[in-house]
């Protein structure tokens, strides 16, 4: 049995050396297999916990009546928009923060304090004073995403030898190359990780902002199931979300997070 066992380990070794993503898939198979038997078996009512089946057919009939898709690109839509801007000005405040020493005394304790105030407690006045609306959602983003980059992004500027920047003053470099040539490189591991960790607060944010003050999206798809007491369209909202997330930072964010650290030395291959 032990060597049988260690045969197919090897096959599926080979398998996923020469297709990586077989391996990703891999681990869900056993999840999915003991949910089928699970429902099969009808240990739980079908109405409370459906089968995989019934969550494929669901996923059918929304992407054929168009709201899937349109929910979908709703939810993306509004990442893109609050992720940028809480890239866009994270990033220049985090350096700032993490350059100037009476900027990180003026403005550390205020991101201190504000970090540790949770989005959805903003949610409440938000709704006063824009309504429900994308700009609730964005700025409800936005405010998740751009702590973790500037605090990351002040701890790569930081971590930055002062002998790299004697050394390139000494050598005849504006405050500008500076910035360019030294700041932004010795930093970027750090940004690379605020920007992988803020991106997954802000993708939690906006399904959580959805579910409350949403008229449309993934979360707006869950909550509104669960007026209708449909299951299926909860459990197929909650399967949409975390693989578009495994995509989103299996795929994109976690392979750049490790090129930068390999290219400058932080972790190898």
């Amino acid at each position: 049995m032990k060597s049988f066992l260690l045969r197919i380990w090897g096959h599926y070794v080979r398998l996923t050396a020469r297709w990586p993503s077989i391996g990703s898939i891999a681990p869900f198979i056993p999840l999915i297999a003991t949910w089928w038997i699970v429902t099969a078996l009808q240990i739980f009512p079908s109405v409370f916990l459906p089968g995989p089946v019934e969550v494929a057919r669901s996923f059918g009939n929304l992407v054929y009546t168009g709201v899937l898709p349109e929910y979908l690109q709703d939810s993306m839509v509004r990442l893109a928009v609050g992720a940028f801007w809480g890239i866009a000005l994270g990033i220049p405040l985090g350096i700032l923060v993490g350059l100037s020493p009476r900027a990180h005394t003026a403005l550390w304790p205020p991101l201190l304090f504000f970090q540790a105030i949770g989005d959805i407690a903003w949610l409440p006045i938000l709704v006063i004073w824009f309504g429900y609306g994308l700009t609730t959602m964005t700025v409800i983003i936005v405010y998740t995403v751009i702590f973790p980059v500037v605090l990351n992004t002040v701890l790569g500027v930081r971590s930055i030898p002062i002998n790299m920047h004697r050394a390139a003053l000494s050598l005849g470099a504006s405050r500008a190359r500076l910035l360019w040539e030294v700041v932004l490189p010795g930093a970027l591991p750090n940004i690379i990780t605020g920007l992988r960790n803020g991106l997954g607060y802000g993708w939690r944010a906006l399904i959580a902002t959805e579910i409350i003050v949403g008229t449309s999206g993934i979360g707006f798809l869950m909550f509104d199931a669960r007026r209708a007491g449909s299951v299926v369209e909860i459990l197929l909202g909650m399967i949409i979300l975390g693989i578009l997330w495994y995509i989103v930072d299996g795929w994109i964010l976690a392979p750049i997070e490790r090129a930068t650290g390999q290219r400058w030395g932080l972790v190898t291959r």
